[in-house]
Order: structure tokens, then C-alpha cells, then sequence
């Protein structure tokens, strides 16, 4: 359904350590930065951009927004989880773990991010 994701960040740099290391921690190599300043994770399934905002002001991060990132199990997840607090990220939400959704559908093992700019991440694993 989803061709790319953009989010904004005013420092790219840091927010290549952070992506770095999260998204290294799903097999996911490092990001490139092109000659407009602007940051990608290139899968074969999607693009990942990170962009200072095109009008010139800070950028913001979607309040209500979530950007979900496939993990293959539970101990990846923990690895994206432990990979973004040490490169600069918040811990939110509840630790990460299962989640049964009260029964009304698949259990989940989810793991919340803030990164450095605000924006709310989460590494999912189907159970």
C-alpha cells in the first residue's frame, strides 16, 4: 500500500545514528544521505526518507502518528528497542512485550520508540 515514508528531523545526522542503529538492528542497511541533504533506507518492500522540512521551518512530529516497523520475532524487536534508547531515543508506552488485544485479534509483540525529533515509532511482530 505504501510506496516511501518521510519524516522530518532538524538534525540529519543525528537522526542517521539513530536510524542507523534501529533499522540495522531489523537487517536493514545504513541509510544514505543524497546531495539535497536528505537521509533513505532503500528495501525492497519501501523507502524510509528523513528530511528537514522543505518550507524552511523546525519539524514537528505527527501527534496521534505511528510508523510501524516489521521485526521477524520478539528478540529483534527487543534489539530495535534496546538499539534506539542507546542511540538517542525515549523508551514510551508500555515495555516492550505481547499484547493480546483482549482477544479481538492477533497477539502482538511490540516495542515503543520517541526518536530524537519526537516522531513515535514501534517494531511489530506478528505472533
Amino acid at each position: 500500500m505504501f510506496s516511501h515514508i518521510f519524516v522530518g528531523s532538524n538534525d540529519i545526522e543525528r537522526s542517521k545514528k539513530f536510524y542507523d542503529a534501529t533499522l540495522g538492528a531489523l537487517g536493514i542497511g545504513p541509510g544514505v544521505i543524497d546531495p539535497k541533504g536528505r537521509l533513505f533506507y532503500m528495501t525492497p518492500t519501501g523507502i524510509f526518507g528523513i528530511s528537514k522540512p522543505i518550507d524552511g521551518k523546525s519539524a514537528t512530529h505527527a501527534n496521534g502518528g505511528t510508523i510501524g516497523f516489521a521485526a521477524k520475532d520478539p528478540a529483534q524487536a527487543d534489539a530495535w528497542h534496546k538499539a534506539g534508547v542507546a542511540a538517542g531515543g525515549t523508551s514510551i508506552e508500555d515495555p516492550p512485550g505481547v499484547r493480546d488485544n483482549g482477544g479481538a485479534g492477533p497477539r502482538l509483540y511490540l516495542a515503543y520508540l520517541r526518536d530524537p525529533d519526537g516522531n513515535k515509532l514501534c517494531a511489530l511482530h506478528r505472533m
